[in-house]
C-alpha cells in the first residue's frame, strides 16, 4: 500500500505571480489569492506546512464591488476606548488605504491559526501597475 505524501519545511521553493486587479470582482479575486498563498494550487499540497507563494496584486484601487457594496456596506471595528466603535465604507477605506478591501477578503479567507500570518505577509498590493519586485517574479 502506498503512503501518502507530505511536504516537508522548506522543501518547496515559493514561486511569484502576479494578479492584475483591474476590473476584477474583489471577492473572486480574493479566493484566487487565498488559493495561492495557502499553496493549494500545488500537488503536494500540506494543510499543516506553510508552502505558499507570494502574490503580487496591482491596480488594487480599480478592484470592482458588485451591487450596492461600495457604500452600503459597513466594515465596524472597537478602538478599544469608550465610546470608540467605529463604522466606513469600503469607499472611504478605498480613498485612505487602498489595499484594505483587498487585504481584508483574503486575510477572511485564510484560517485562523499561525499559518495565517506568515501567509498574508507574502501578499504584496500596488495601487498602480508598477511594483519593486520585477526580479523575483516568474516569467
Amino acid at each position: 500500500m502506498n503512503r501518502t505524501f507530505y511536504l516537508k519545511t522548506g522543501e518547496r521553493k515559493p514561486q511569484w505571480h502576479v494578479i492584475d486587479a483591474a476590473g476584477k470582482v474583489a471577492g473572486r479575486l480574493a479566493t484566487e489569492i487565498a488559493a495561492l498563498l495557502r499553496g493549494k494550487k500545488d500537488p503536494s499540497y500540506t494543510p499543516h506546512i506553510d508552502a505558499g507563494d507570494y502574490v503580487i496584486v496591482i491596480n488594487s484601487n480599480q478592484v470592482v464591488l458588485t451591487g450596492d457594496k461600495l457604500t452600503g456596506k459597513e466594515y465596524v471595528w472597537y478602538t478599544g476606548w469608550r465610546s470608540g466603535q467605529r463604522r466606513a465604507t469600503p469607499q472611504n477605506k478605498m480613498d485612505r488605504c487602498h489595499e484594505f478591501v483587498i487585504q481584508h477578503a483574503v486575510k477572511g479567507m485564510l484560517p485562523n491559526n499561525k499559518l495565517a500570518d506568515a501567509q498574508i505577509k507574502r501578499l504584496k498590493i500596488y495601487p498602480g501597475a508598477e511594483h519593486p519586485h520585477e526580479g523575483q517574479v516568474n516569467v
